[in-house]
């Protein structure tokens, strides 16, 4: 792997990381709440609520982080093949092109002598 790709890989390892915690302190804040406005749960209870809802939420944010780092993985799959393809494409092209020139250059040149 190349500093490139290490770099891009880095970038999207800090992305999903952000995107995990900002999901995370956005479920702390959903759970205090819906805690608060529930006065007969004893402490323990909360606890429960809390490290139930969180867990789950990880649990949500970790495949919803997966699921786009798939999709984009296969969309650059997809990226690569095409642009191959055109690749090969113009290079298949520029070499009947040269060939060309260079026939009817060494025709012109014959015809001149």
């Amino acid at each position: 792997m190349d500093a490139s790709e290490e770099a891009a890989r880095g970038l999207t390892d800090i992305e999903a990381f952000l995107y995990r915690e900002g999901h995370l302190h956005a479920a702390q804040q959903r759970v205090a709440a819906f805690i608060a406005r529930e006065p007969g749960l004893t402490p323990e209870q909360k606890n429960d609520i809390e490290r139930w809802y969180l867990d789950e939420q990880t649990y949500v944010a970790r495949m919803v982080t997966d699921h786009i780092t798939d999709s984009v993985t296969a969309a650059h799959a997809r990226h690569r093949v095409r642009l191959g393809r055109w690749l090969r494409g113009t290079m298949i092209a520029m070499t009947l092109i040269t060939v060309a020139t260079v026939g009817l250059c060494v025709v012109i040149v014959e015809s001149v002598n």
